[in-house]
């Protein structure tokens, strides 16, 4: 394997399922400077092997030979990769004779992506496009240098990919000299260096634009974006740029060719395109999420796997109040019977949707009529206050008794703020639940307790995890969820300077 391009890690192997199995990896991309635009995925750092699933196969077969030299009397697995560069979808294994000579052949047809040879020992492979029309091709190569050896017969495809491997490559090191090179010229040679591989690239794909090398190719860069227009003060209008970019994030891709599933680049766009591109608030979330899967529609397979990924993205978000999305997302798509779910996952993906939609950021904050520990009746309902921090706990929780001195801690900084904090126990030991409040001295909070062991605080305020804190504005509304008691302090300034440049 070329050094160049890969830092061998060794697989861990576990036994496959009777339909199939999934090697997981880490990946880390070899790029060089500007050449991860127009290639991220050129080699794979790390791999680890998992349980998992087969592709289907079809009715037509295949039949590609290797010769390798540096590999004798071992085994090889053939397998493409699945949605993303942490995971690999074995299809064949097959034996390499003492010249280094292995076939792998099959009488179903395999499905067309982005193909790897494993070495033995699982630490080198080759990369080779499958596109499902060429069915027998042959290639050769050198364990030593593995692209710039490589010798493509049968597979037009192939061809283009491993010229592009090999310019791409050459161009690397050549760089690599540039810029250990002195003299004022140096960065006119990086530019003169790139303007050559952009035109090599160009012409690849023009003249080529109905391979599935040109394809792969466009998913893995980015947008080429035009000169854009100045602002008044003459500097580049940022926002238009961004702007530009995000509306052609998806241009090269084809969501009706079921191939692009079998490539590492599906996921790993889906993820940078939530997590950089869209504004991380509920309305923006859900127009460019249906956005998006209106473009899988000609393509189950393709929209079950968008449909999932964003799903799964927001049921426990990293940012506060977009749970929204996920209840859009199983209304839309789960509840409405699209993704043919089991009526037991219906149910229960039903259940949850009842419990979050009325706790959504922005909603009125449900009624909670609890003891306190005089006897008293008390509800967030009642408590004048410019804003309420609800703290759910349960005694007997490590974690709440970790995070109880840091509550009372917050409250005594900002209560002269208009801010209250309630306590509220989802135990019904009352005993346990008065020595709590002793032993971290909740004293001077509002501490409430279901004295009647009525209140299922799992189902009504989907505590699921404790603590589990809520805040309240001053007319009750739902305004974070979720909200660790480290964070408190810094959301409280955050959203209290929102509200006042606002205002």
């Amino acid at each position: 394997m070329d050094k160049n391009l890969t830092e061998v890690v060794v697989l861990k192997l576990i036994l496959p399922q009777d339909k199939g199995w999934i090697i997981k990896y880490n990946s880390h991309i070899q790029t060089g400077f500007f050449l991860m635009k127009y290639f991220s995925r050129i080699s794979v750092l790390s791999l680890f092997i998992t349980l998992a699933f087969a592709a289907t196969g079809y009715s037509q077969g295949y039949e590609i030979e290797a010769r390798i030299k540096g590999i004798r009397d071992s085994s090889l697995i053939l397998g493409h990769y699945s949605r993303s560069s942490t995971q690999f979808v074995p299809k064949d294994t097959a034996k390499a004779d003492s010249q280094g000579k292995i076939i792998f052949k099959g009488t179903t047809d395999l499905p067309g992506g982005l193909y790897v040879i494993l070495f033995p020992g699982n630490k080198n492979w080759i990369e080779f496009l499958y596109s499902g029309n060429e069915r027998k091709f042959s290639m050769s190569t050198d364990t030593s240098d593995v692209v710039g050896q490589m010798q493509i017969t049968g597979s037009k495809e192939n061809e283009l990919f491993y010229s592009y491997q090999k310019e791409l490559k050459n161009k690397s090191k050549q760089i690599e000299v540039i810029r250990k090179g002195e003299g004022s010229d140096v960065q006119k040679k990086l530019m003169a260096s790139q303007t050559e591989f952009k035109s090599f690239r160009d012409k690849l794909l023009t003249e080529n634009k109905d391979s599935f090398t040109a394809q792969i190719l466009k998913m893995s860069g980015d947008p080429e974006i035009p000169e854009a227009p100045k602002l008044a003060n003459g500097k580049t209008d940022s926002v238009w740029v961004f702007n530009y970019y995000k509306a052609h994030y998806w241009d090269d891709y084809n969501f009706a060719d079921s191939r692009i599933m079998n490539t590492p680049f599906v996921e790993p766009r889906l993820e940078r395109y939530f997590k950089n591109l869209v504004v991380q608030v509920p309305d923006s979330l859900i127009r460019d999420a249906d956005k998006l899967i209106a473009k899988t529609e000609a393509n189950s397979d393709m929209k079950s796997f968008v449909v999932w990924y964003i799903t799964n993205q927001y049921e426990n978000p990293k940012t506060v109040g977009t749970e929204a999305l996920w209840v859009h997302m199983a209304e839309k798509y789960y509840l409405s019977g699209q993704m043919g779910i089991a009526d037991d996952t219906k149910r229960r993906i039903g259940e949850k949707v009842a419990t979050l939609k009325p706790l959504l950021v922005n909603k009125t904050f449900p009624a909670l009529n609890l003891t306190d520990p005089d006897g008293k009746k008390v509800s967030p309902q009642t408590l004048a206050a410019n804003y309420t921090v609800l703290f759910f706990y349960a005694p007997t929780c490590g974690h709440c008794k970790e995070a109880s001195p840091k509550l009372k801690e917050f409250y005594l900084k900002n209560k002269e703020k208009g801010i209250q904090v309630m306590a509220i126990s989802i135990e019904h030991d009352e005993k346990e639940w008065k020595s709590f409040i002793n032993t971290y001295h909740l004293d001077g909070l509002i501490n409430g307790f279901d004295a009647l062991k009525q209140i299922d605080f799992n189902r009504k305020f989907d505590v699921i995890t404790t603590p589990t804190v809520y805040i309240l504005d001053k007319n009750k509304k739902i305004i974070a969820r979720k909200m660790p008691v480290e964070q408190l302090e810094d959301f409280m300034n955050y959203y209290q300077n929102k509200v006042a440049k606002k205002i």
